[in-house]
């Protein structure tokens, strides 16, 4: 960011000279030990008229970990659909092809009420839970990954273990997973298009 274009901190309060508006950000610090939440992105308040407010709250936190995954070079997709029935949050594609899925808890509620998460670890090498700040994590198991999001952005408390997928898996599902992003996009430039016909 140009020195022109930061923001001027007055307490909790950043103003940004070119966007004309004050956003409150608030802070939390804490460790980074083991299963400890780490810092991470601030917590901006969200004008009245922001799309986020129409977002369901694991949509929030999906377009965070989507935001820092992409920093870091992962292709993201959101609701993929596997092979065996389930539906991947977010599947992410490394530059060396390798995948990365997200399961996106927002409550302790969501946790409870779904614990399909063995299932997706044939269609993936690290797997990882997304859950928000105030989540108790010790309600989590400890073999996968575990994420801290916000609608902004995510930070890595653990990272995921890594189990290798089967070459005719990895190629079959980086095939999906391209189609897949095509079928979007044609859909996004041109919404008549028979985006059907990709059948997937």
């Amino acid at each position: 960011m140009a020195d022109e274009e930061r923001p001027r901190q007055t307490d909790r309060n950043f103003a940004f000279p070119k966007a004309g508006k004050a956003v409150s950000v608030e802070f939390t610090f804490c460790s980074r030990g083991k299963n400890e939440r780490p810092t991470i992105v601030p917590q901006l308040s969200t004008p009245q008229d922001s799309p986020l407010l129409a977002m369901a709250p694991g949509q929030r936190l999906a377009r965070g970990v989507t935001r820092m995954l992409t920093a870091e070079g992962w292709s993201v997709l959101s609701e993929v659909s596997l092979k065996n029935g389930r539906r991947a949050d977010l599947l992410a594609l490394s530059d060396k092809g390798d995948f990365l899925l997200v399961e996106v808890k927002s409550s302790l509620a969501d946790f409870r009420s779904d614990s399909k998460w063995p299932h997706y670890l044939p269609f993936c090498d690290r797997f990882a839970f997304a859950v928000p700040e105030d989540f108790p994590l010790e309600r989590l198991p400890p073999e996968p990954g575990l994420l801290i999001a916000d609608p902004f952005g995510a930070a890595q408390v653990r990272p995921p273990p890594e189990s290798r997928l089967a070459p005719a898996r990895r190629r079959a599902l980086q095939i999906r997973f391209a189609r897949l992003a095509a079928q979007r996009l044609l859909t996004l430039t041109d919404p008549e298009a028979n985006s059907a016909a990709f059948d997937l």
